[in-house]
């Protein structure tokens, strides 16, 4: 089955948190897609809704094999089914373990630029938002771990939990397991544990898979928290379904009475049939989904370069976002993102939103229809220029 991607959406209206804007802007920020999700998730949700009882839901083994089977088939990973919980969201999940794992005034380690959405769940806790920044290599435009300057945070007596971002978000970076080993043994070693939000981990477009930590040896995912969801895979966001994977049975009980103290454990009426059907049906939707979103990408890349040589596209293989280098045009990118919408509508986010170095870059959602992906392009060439 061919699925289309190519239509344009209608989500004006829709109580669209992205789409709340005047009637010529293009938003190309807020991380979900203007595809609709696969029919097969569809046609589960709308046979839920006909059986017409709509109590309380709890989460099901089918659910939890389901989650099991699609990283052992996409992943090559095991994970067992008893090590998983439902939540209803990953930064819930991340928010309950922050305020349960935690205490108030402690330091909770980040590597930036990274998702903004982290630092709510930080500052909002009573707890302090440590960064170590990531190197940026200005020849290449990549990133790489300040492995000094991140041993030196984990050192210090009130850092007891780090949020790894796996794949990373803004950058699209998607870390070696050889890294990801070296990171989470340092964390062992000062008695850190790590919450790893994976939810762009279906997401690789090209190059070398993700690494679940779950799935590494097993003294290394002893002081790990992997939370996955369906979320960015199949923009069911709404949905509000996770899974939090988590081997050491003593953490385990942990997270789990974490995401129940803060009533974040409940599925409603469509996350769990949503799920299931994404998990279990879904695979053919995704695979020529990142096909289309590596043509939508590697589109933004030739067009960039051709037309606006003055901004480099950092080279990540994940996600459906696009981290610009515009050191070159500007070192305020907040400014850049408020007279780019002003001159011509498209909305994008500036990298300031994600801390570090990031008024140095702006980000862009691709997850669009191609034919969008090209007017915000244009939009984006029409207000560099002038």
């Amino acid at each position: 089955m061919k699925y289309d991607f190519d239509t344009i959406l209608d989500r004006r209206h829709t109580n669209s948190e992205k789409w709340n804007v005047r009637p010529n802007e293009l938003p190309m920020t807020t991380a979900d897609m203007d595809f609709k999700t696969a029919p097969e998730i569809m046609a589960a949700m709308k046979k839920k809704i006909d059986s017409g009882a709509f109590g309380y839901e709890y989460p099901s083994e089918e659910y939890f094999n389901a989650v099991a089977a699609w990283y052992k088939t996409e992943h090559n990973a095991k994970a067992d089914p008893s090590w998983m919980r439902f939540a209803t969201g990953v930064i819930p999940s991340i928010t309950a373990c922050v305020n349960y794992l935690s205490h108030e005034g402690d330091n909770v380690l980040l590597m930036e630029p990274v998702y903004n959405t982290f630092y709510n769940s930080i500052l909002n806790s009573g707890r302090h938002a440590f960064p170590t920044q990531l190197k940026y290599d200005q020849s290449t435009y990549t990133y790489s771990v300040d492995w000094d300057d991140l041993e030196e945070k984990m050192r210090n007596p009130l850092t007891t939990l780090m949020i790894l971002c796996n794949p990373h978000n803004p950058t699209g970076y998607v870390w070696s397991r050889d890294e990801l080993i070296r990171i989470i043994k340092l964390a062992q070693k000062y008695g850190i544990t790590v919450i790893s939000d994976e939810i762009h981990g279906d997401l690789v477009l090209t190059g070398p898979d993700y690494t679940p930590t779950f799935s590494l040896p097993e003294d290394c995912r002893q002081n790990v928290v992997t939370l996955v969801s369906t979320s960015k895979t199949f923009n069911v966001a709404a949905l509000h379904a996770a899974t939090g994977i988590v081997p050491n049975p003593l953490l385990r009980e942990h997270f789990t009475r974490a995401i129940n103290k803060y009533e974040v454990a409940e599925p409603n009426l469509l996350a769990i049939p949503g799920t299931i059907a994404a998990y279990t049906q879904g695979a053919d939707w995704l695979h020529q989904l990142k096909k289309y979103l590596l043509g939508n990408r590697e589109y933004l890349v030739e067009f960039i370069n051709k037309n606006l040589p003055k901004l480099h596209v950092v080279p990540g293989t994940a996600t459906y976002l696009v981290w610009i280098d515009v050191s070159e045009v500007t070192d305020d990118s907040a400014t850049l993102a408020q007279k780019i919408r002003e001159k011509t509508g498209l909305i994008i986010n500036p990298g300031t939103y994600y801390h570090g170095n990031g008024s140095h870059f702006i980000r862009i959602n691709i997850a669009y229809p191609r034919a969008q992906v090209k007017d915000g392009l244009k939009r984006l060439a029409t207000a560099i220029k002038n």
